[in-house]
């Protein structure tokens, strides 16, 4: 038997389960494996947790470990070295069957030549790493921040939204369908491909068509009768960068910081000419003298969601439950490339003549960005903190953040609006340590929880 668990929150909402009980559990229904999927950051270091507690109790079984923030290089680096026996990154759900059945396999021979294997192959990249980080070239953060992008600041015109403050929005899922970008869809199905082109592909064609009328049906079906809902919280005020921080002031007085946004700054050594990017050097610095702006969203399109999953859990129709929390996914996603739209032609307005097909949107091919803490320009979860008191997010839309700051509803989105035309997205892939002294001495964190919410960064 297998026991498969969401690690990325220990506390909330009762369907997300903690390291010790995991492990009770296994014990409790005799488990053959266990596997780990961490949605988000902090669920990497629970996944180190449970193989030291595997250990510490004597665990035999194989630990599989997945999800979207993990990697065989996390595994590999972090989470094998803790547990003896078989710990196995699998890269998606479809991969799982042949992992489990070499593990589990009665020839011992096939077991212990896997086994072999994969230390043998996590072993390599840890030296390959070794290698690496011998080799690569960090900057000071003071050298880095001198390589800060550049703009002329006194000779960019920029744009006053048209309208100021919190907004919130009754989103119609009518509306909403004609945003979504399928190509997700299927893959979260283990079918690769783009669509619309993926539904003729000689190979997985025929089951992309199903699954299209099937998702289409229930789409309709949803929306019809009203099954779920989505709603929204956005908001554009007066900011400008201090540093590596965002201050957001007062809408009614400019000279009021009502927030403060912390952001991480790239540091890795680039090639000549290349700026190490933060997220703050798209907005006009304070000593430039020129007011700019920031826009923040939240939108879920989760209302009700998980009642008709568990309505038709109780039918024993794990196709349609699964199909509801794709297209719930589907529609968030939506959600905020409409509301995204919204805000470039009316509320901030600066794209007023923008006219773009969805796969155009899809494709990005508009002005401005929208980056969501915890991805990788702005890494840090504990960021949507200060998003969620800015919008009012709970008070608005419903949507909680849980202890590890995962959304509630799943099916939600967050992020930040910066209008800058030469903003782009980027990934902040390392940081030294003077950069997390830095950072927690901003945030007021003592160096332990800045470990605790930055491990990915940190060498």
């Amino acid at each position: 038997m297998v026991l498969a668990c969401n690690s990325y929150d220990i506390h909330d909402m009762g369907v997300m389960v903690s390291a010790d009980r995991i492990l009770e559990m296994a014990i409790e229904i005799n488990a053959d494996v266990i596997g780990l999927s961490g949605l988000i950051t902090p669920s990497l270091d629970e996944m180190v947790y449970v193989a030291e507690e595997m250990t510490k109790r004597n665990y035999k079984v194989p630990l599989l470990i997945g999800g979207a923030t993990t990697s065989k290089l996390h595994t590999a680096l972090r989470i094998e070295p803790k547990y003896e026996h078989p710990v196995v990154h699998v890269l998606d759900a479809s991969r799982a069957v042949g992992v489990v059945s070499n593990l589990l396999n009665q020839d011992a021979n096939i077991r212990d030549n896997y086994f072999s294997q994969i230390k043998t192959e996590y072993e390599q990249i840890r030296i390959q790493r070794e290698k690496r980080n011998a080799t690569k070239e960090m900057h000071t953060l003071e050298t880095a921040r001198a390589n800060a992008l550049k703009f002329d600041w006194n000779n960019y015109s920029i744009p006053v939204p048209k309208k100021l403050g919190i907004h919130v929005h009754d989103l119609d899922l009518e509306v909403l369908k004609n945003f979504i970008d399928w190509t997700p869809f299927f893959l979260s199905w283990e079918l690769a491909g783009r669509y619309p082109a993926i539904l003729s592909d000689p190979i997985v064609g025929h089951e992309a068509k199903k699954l299209f009328a099937d998702a289409k049906i229930l789409l309709d079906k949803i929306i019809s009768q009203k099954l779920i809902s989505a709603k929204a919280v956005t908001g554009i005020f007066p900011a400008n960068s201090d540093g590596d921080d965002i201050l957001v002031y007062d809408i009614e007085n400019t000279k009021n910081v009502n927030f403060k946004l912390h952001h991480l700054r790239q540091q890795i050594k680039k090639t000549a000419g290349q700026p190490n990017f933060c997220l703050a050097d798209y907005v006009a610095p304070l000593n430039s003298g020129n007011i700019d702006y920031i826009g923040g969203f939240a939108v879920t399109a989760g209302i009700d969601a998980d009642l008709l999953v568990k309505e038709y859990e109780n039918q024993n129709d794990d196709y349609h439950a699964i199909l509801v929390k794709a297209l719930a996914d589907r529609l968030a996603e939506a959600g905020a490339e409409y509301l995204h739209q919204l805000i470039r032609t009316d509320h901030w307005g600066y794209s007023l003549n923008e006219d773009l097909k969805n796969e155009d949107l899809i494709s990005e091919k508009y002005q401005g960005i929208r980056p969501a803490p915890g991805y990788p320009a702005c890494p840090d979860h504990t960021e949507k903190d200060s998003l969620w008191q800015l919008l009012e997010v709970e008070k608005n839309t419903g949507m909680i953040l849980t202890s590890s700051k995962a959304m509630y509803p799943a099916a939600s989105v967050s992020g930040w609006y910066l209008s800058h035309p030469e903003s782009k997205y980027f990934g902040i892939s390392e940081i030294s340590e003077d950069q997390l002294i830095n950072y927690c001495e901003r945030k007021g964190w003592a160096i332990e929880e800045g470990k605790k919410w930055l491990s990915p960064l940190l060498p």
